[in-house]
């Protein structure tokens, strides 16, 4: 969910996305978060890091393909009541309390309705 505040947040939430076609979304997630300064040097430079196929990753990133993916996200997270990140849900349940006791009691809680069902 970028940021509307942040100049190259839509540009690394798209470049993401085109790490993902490549199924590299989680390692393109993770060095985006331990990259100091973001920018297209920056995003260009995670993608040849992980070693993507840069011309498809070019391509990718403009893509109208990805421009839906990203309008969808932030259209689904909107329906959700997510207005922000990090959000957290437990089966289909927003969290507001993020304690790590409250999100551990409401986990095996639903394990517990789980197992009481087989």
């Amino acid at each position: 969910m970028p940021l509307r505040s942040h100049q190259f947040a839509e540009l690394a939430a798209r470049g993401a996305l085109a790490a993902k076609e490549q199924g590299k979304f989680w390692e393109f997630h993770n060095e985006l978060f331990s990259t100091p300064k973001l920018n297209e040097q920056a995003i260009e430079a995670i993608a040849v890091k992980l070693n993507l196929d840069i011309a498809r990753f070019k391509q990718d990133i403009v893509s109208p393909k990805i421009q839906q993916e990203l309008t969808m996200d932030l259209k689904d997270a909107e329906a959700a009541g997510v207005t922000g990140t990090p959000a957290i849900f437990i089966n289909g349940r927003a969290l507001r309390n993020r304690s790590l006791q409250v999100i551990q009691q409401i986990i095996d809680n639903e394990l517990k309705k789980v197992q009481s069902h087989h």
